[in-house]
């Protein structure tokens, strides 16, 4: 069974959590959870409390034993940008882009064979 948690919104670049997302895709819960706390990325500690909150959710809201959970999967979409001007020289203006995630966590129950 699988169990999710999306945090929508979140004031980071989908590229900059791609970095991260690697280290801790298809690992055991605790596990990835012990990676992303000692790793010095903001999207590491973005992404460890979407985890916990997954995790969370598992408790709450399934009957699933929490040890056996893995992170399936991790997608990193793009949300809306927030546009921004910066003055330039002889009175231009560039644009800037604040981009924003949508990250989305997927655990599910690790099948022993």
């Amino acid at each position: 069974m699988e169990v999710r948690a999306v945090s929508k919104y979140v004031r980071i670049s989908p590229r900059k959590v791609h970095k991260v997302i690697g280290a801790v895709k298809g690992k055991p819960v605790e596990s990835g959870i012990q990676i992303l706390k000692f790793m010095p990325q903001k999207a590491a500690n973005i992404l460890e409390k979407i985890v916990r909150s997954a995790v969370a959710n598992a408790d709450n809201n399934a009957d699933i034993d929490i040890d056996l959970l893995v992170i399936r999967n991790i997608i990193a979409d793009q949300g809306p940008s927030l546009k921004r001007w910066k003055a330039r020289a002889r009175g231009r203006g560039t644009r800037i882009l604040k981009r924003t995630s949508h990250i989305t966590v997927i655990l599910a129950e690790e099948t022993s064979v």
